[in-house]
């Protein structure tokens, strides 16, 4: 599933590409699994809007849209596990398992496709504004991301995964910045020292802003809204590497299941 420098990536990558354009049409599939809006409400909301801006949530991407003389309004699209959202000329052959083909009206289409149909697009009800489920991994405080865990009796690696408590990080990114903090993901998020809170909070948002950097991990179906694959899989220190030596240490990597996820770590190294 896309993490958020994944999201990221393709936010930012639609966002040059098409705010400003109004919206033509829209073509909705006939699948209803990626649907959280009827496609009544989303042809709609959509047809006629300008796009104002395209930005990441957590995880989700959230299109905000303006309609004459109408309030502000917001799609969202979650990729789930094989969702992309790609920006092509509209004489571009549309790739299979096409669900919403949003046509622009300088010729373009941009593309939520997903083979698996586990990724969902929708319209935010009138008058909200999405803020996703849980704090900002590249902003919040030092002091506040150490409060989240207080008292905590759940594994460090399990935390980190709580969409409630910190949205957007996901497996590769809570093994990759524990490994850089020194923390073994089995530890009780409570019983961690606050200097140990606060190097991980410190190697969270470092793995998370040069996995943005390099275009995110593709270890799966992720590409950018281009269709181009990300790099950082090529600087994993950790995450899929199993049995492989450590690249500080020598040690074999090391993988075990902590909170329902593989999860990869460095037994000599993280403490």
């Amino acid at each position: 599933m896309p993490e958020l420098p994944e999201v990221e990536t393709v936010a930012n990558g639609v966002n040059e590409r098409v705010r400003g354009a109004r919206i033509d049409a829209v073509t909705i599939g006939p699948h209803k699994e990626p649907l959280k809006s009827t496609p009544s409400h989303i042809e709609e909301t959509l047809t006629g809007a300008k796009i104002e801006h395209v930005r990441r949530v957590g995880k989700t991407i959230v299109m905000d849209v303006k309609q004459r003389n109408k309030k502000p309004a917001q799609a969202t699209i979650h990729l789930g596990m094989t969702g992309r959202l790609l920006v092509s000329q509209r004489d571009v052959p549309v790739p299979p398992h096409t669900h919403v083909n949003i046509h622009l009206h300088d010729g373009r289409d941009l593309r939520f496709v997903d083979p698996r149909r586990f990724g969902r697009v929708g319209i935010v009800d009138e008058g909200t504004t999405y803020e996703g489920p849980g704090k900002e991994p590249l902003t919040i405080s030092a002091d506040d991301f150490a409060a989240l865990f207080k008292n905590r009796k759940i594994a460090i690696k399990a935390a980190l995964l709580n969409q409630s408590l910190l949205h957007g990080v996901g497996n590769i990114y809570a093994d990759e910045s524990l490994f850089r903090a020194g923390i073994r993901p089995t530890r009780p998020a409570g019983k961690i020292k606050r200097a140990e809170l606060d190097k991980l909070h410190a190697s969270l948002q470092a793995v998370l802003k040069h996995a943005i950097k390099l275009g995110g991990s593709s270890v799966s179906d992720y590409v950018d809204a281009d269709g181009v694959r990300g790099f950082f899989q090529l600087e994993h220190r950790v995450y899929s590497r199993t049995g492989e030596p450590c690249l500080d240490c020598g040690k074999p990597i090391e993988k075990i299941v902590v909170g329902g996820r593989s999860t990869h770590f460095c037994k000599h190294c993280q403490k």
